[in-house]
């Protein structure tokens, strides 16, 4: 054996030697950590098996455990070997930190203390954290230095911006060695990074009149070497970055937010190690600032279903198809405006009839003609005849239809559903509001029963306050379609979004472990392989502790980055919460805006509906406006309990928990409020075609490709559910159009629009403002869930009967 390894030496002696110029040294950064522990600690997680490991381990004079007078470096990891001190990180795009790295432990002893209610929350850096940083012996400092000159002297590959503390390569769970380590001082004997004053104060001069863009600071931050991604928002892992950040190079300000200084620092560090991205990232701020400066390009605003100029500047070639129009209208409604860029005379037609116009149409004036005695129900046609000269042109607007009151004509028709829901709230249901519309008129808009009927001990009160039709409702998972659903069927009729794409091209974090093969269609399909949802504000013991979440941002980290599939994608359908909180962070990520902002002013107001609405008591609502729902907050009646848990009667908040204790009451699955009258004009909107009035909200084709079956489930399409020849018959009843789409809420709301029959019914109820009983198999249930009002389906065929036997 030992001449077969003597003769195994000699042979690899022989090799031909052809250095190669390609080539570097293994190590490229050093990390700096402090230990958080006293030095006997530290040496027996250190040291000991099954601990963690560092390269050296510099030691505190003034630590009790440590019998020294004098600070020393103890080397514990040979510099060509491997230590475990990085964990998981990156650093100016590489992983796997341990492999290129010497690591060096410095004993200082810093403290954090976290509310109870965050203490599952990750990560070192939040405003839920108190922590306290001592001082950094002197003698420490002298010998980090000079260890750190021998270490460079034997790494030349290594830079002065790859001297980093473990905070800078592990921002979202790590604070060492904290904001008091002396980096500055390192800098000054010729180790690390630091900014030029001069170029500080050039940025500074620059940013403090106009930031840089959230986008614009990530990409800074990942050109330094932060392993950030770009996703344009200010969350989680940016305000733990800048935390990093700051604690390295901007010491007396950590807060985690993004200021003039903040940005200087980076940028100056930049033009001084890296000037050629520099040049990049001041290009597109200027560019960003000139965008701003010449504003936003004001979007074409179209005031009807037609609204366009004719002669039509597109011709066809078949003589018949030009300078005509078809627009949905409603018997005996309608009206058209007229407004000539020259005087001229006028020749119109509609459904054939040539109608009598002034004579002639004076140039900028706008001429308002009735429909009424024109229009059918239906398609309707227009046609330019003719004007006075061929160079003559005419703006023509005909708004979509809007709702009339018909209510005293069809009040005797409805007797067999308000004979059904007035039995209920005789045995004990608490209220309900309905309206009905039928051909562009409302024809049904009645208020039963009490808006609040139980005190919060579940007794009935002796003056109940009765139910009105202007009442609001907790909606609940109608937010889904009335406010979330609305939202990206907005940005797909604008372009801003598409549905076949996969969601990270929006949510750039939303990677790994599938999540780049979701689709927005998959979301909204409820085929994408979540569970029903996840309970961020008591997520129970084990593994899913670390979802607790009580903070809208943490909650958004999580449901972008670490909520697990239950299984495949497009395996099956599974209706689920989690995928309606994604869409509503997508919506915010696009628009650049809150969900409820956006909504509230780009969809709501616009139609002038002042009562549809997220946080409503934060919005001048008063709580007697609003249905009351569960008698005991979230207890159900005492039944369940959680920290900060809600015990007080709801009404104002929304219930549902997930949306009030882990969103801020905005999300993407609950959280909107409204009445049925706002809901009306949304439903109109929708029969319409898109528009109502003089507002276009979207296109046909887009409420085509929303409502049109899922190909994984004809009972649903992009968001909505769908009649679908009787699969959610519980739903819509028996008489729905296949084409019949809508969708119900938790709380007791529902809603059904069919186009084809030009009609849409809006019930809203507080079933869940009852009691709660036990069942048969030991379970809970409210008492107002049993009643047939709470289950949609009757009253909406008792509804439809009307209708169709009229």
């Amino acid at each position: 054996m030992l001449l077969s390894a003597v003769v195994m030496i000699g042979c690899a002696g022989q090799y031909q030697q052809m250095p190669s110029k390609n080539v570097g040294e293994r190590i490229k950064l050093v990390v700096i950590h402090y230990t958080a522990i006293d030095y006997q600690k530290s040496v027996h997680t250190l040291v000991d098996e099954g601990g963690l490991s560092s390269h050296y381990l510099v030691t505190d004079p003034n630590d009790a455990s440590f019998d020294g007078d004098n600070a020393s470096v103890i080397q514990l990891v040979d510099e060509s070997r491997r230590a475990w001190h990085a964990g998981k990180g990156q650093w100016q795009g590489r992983n796997h930190l341990n492999d290129t790295s010497i690591g060096i432990e410095v004993v200082n002893v810093s403290h954090c203390e976290v509310s109870v209610e965050y203490a599952n929350a990750p990560g070192e850096h939040s405003r839920h954290r108190l922590c306290t940083y001592p001082d950094y012996h002197p003698q420490q400092i002298e010998q980090i230095i000079s260890l750190m000159q021998g270490i460079l002297l034997r790494n030349p590959d290594i830079t002065p911006t790859a001297i980093v503390g473990h905070a800078d390569i592990a921002f979202s769970r790590k604070s060492d060695p904290g904001p008091r380590f002396p980096w500055y001082q390192l800098y000054l004997a010729g180790i690390g990074a630091w900014y030029d004053a001069a170029e500080l104060k050039e940025h500074w001069e620059q940013f403090t009149p106009a930031l840089p863009s959230v986008g614009l600071m990530q990409a800074a931050l990942q050109a330094y070497g932060y392993g950030v991604v770009e996703t344009g928002i200010a969350d989680e892992q940016t305000i733990d970055a800048l935390f990093a950040f700051q604690m390295h190079f901007v010491q007396d300000n950590v807060s985690g937010t993004l200021d003039s200084e903040t940005a200087a620092t980076l940028f100056a560090l930049l033009e001084k190690y890296f000037p050629q991205k520099h040049r990049k990232l001041m290009a597109r701020y200027t560019n960003e600032q000139q965008r701003l400066a010449a504003g936003a390009a004001e979007p074409q605003v179209k005031l009807g279903q037609i609204d366009a100029v004719f002669p039509q500047q597109d011709r066809s070639t078949r003589t018949e198809v030009n300078d005509k129009l078809g627009f949905k209208a409603f018997k005996g409604q309608g009206e058209m405006l007229l407004t000539p860029h020259s005087t001229t005379q006028a020749q119109i037609k509609i459904n054939g009839e040539l109608l009598t116009l002034d004579d002639p149409l004076e140039a900028g004036q706008t001429y308002t003609y009735s429909l009424q005695r024109r229009t059918h129900t239906g398609t309707n046609t227009f046609e330019l005849v003719s004007l006075s000269a061929p160079e003559d042109t005419l703006q023509v607007v005909i708004p979509w239809p809007v709702l009339t009151d018909a209510t005293q004509k069809w009040q005797s028709e409805f007797t067999e559903v308000d004979k059904l829901i007035n039995q209920d709230i005789e045995d004990g249901f608490p209220g309900a509001v309905l309206l009905v519309i039928k051909d562009g008129q409302i024809v049904k808009r009645t208020a039963y029963g009490n808006a609040l009927k139980f005190d919060e001990n579940g007794q009935p009160l002796a003056n109940p306050q009765p139910m009105m039709p202007g009442t609001l409702f907790d909606v609940a998972s109608n937010t889904k379609m009335f406010a979330t659903n609305l939202a990206l069927m907005k940005l797909v009729s604008e372009g801003k979004l598409d549905v076949d794409t996969p969601l990270y091209h929006y949510l750039p974090e939303y990677t790994g472990d599938g999540r780049e093969a979701r689709t927005v269609r998959d979301l909204l399909s409820h085929h994408s392989g979540y569970g029903p949802e996840v309970r961020f504000f008591e997520p129970g013991p084990g593994r899913m502790a670390k979802f607790k979440s009580r903070d809208k941002q943490h909650t958004s980290t999580l449901l972008t980055t670490a909520v697990p599939f239950r299984e495949g994608n497009r395996q099956h359908t599974a209706y689920s919460d989690t995928n309606f909180m994604l869409l509503g962070l997508l919506v915010e990520r696009i628009t650049g805006m809150s969900l409820d902002r956006y909504c509230e002013q780009f969809i709501y107001a616009p139609l002038r509906l002042n009562h549809t609405l997220f946080n409503p008591l934060e919005k001048g609502i008063l709580p007697s406006q609003i249905a009351a729902t569960e008698i005991n907050g979230n207890s159900r009646s005492g039944h369940i309990t959680f920290p900060g848990i809600r015990t007080h009667t709801l009404r104002g908040e929304v219930h549902d928990e997930k949306a009030w204790y882990s969103m801020g009451g905005v999300s993407g699955h609950a959280g909107l409020f409204s009445n049925v009258d706002d809901f009306a004009v949304l439903m109109q909107m929708l029969i319409n075609g898109g528009g109502y009035d003089k507002v276009t909200m979207l296109d046909k084709d887009t409420l085509s490709l929303f409502t049109a079956p899922s190909s994984a489930n004809q009972g649903f399409g992009l968001g909505w559910r769908r009649a679908a020849d009787g699969r959610n018959r519980w739903h819509f009843g028996p008489y729905a159009s296949s084409t019949a789409f809508g969708h119900t809420g938790w709380t007791g709301t529902a809603t059904v629009i069919d186009p084809a029959q030009n009609l849409a019914i809006v019930l809203f109820t507080n079933a869940r403002h009852t009691p709660v009983e036990n069942t048969a198999n030991g379970g809970l249930t409210f008492a107002g869930s049993q009643f047939e009002t709470a289950g949609y389906g009757s009253v909406i065929t008792r509804i439809y009967e009307a209708l169709l036997n009229h």
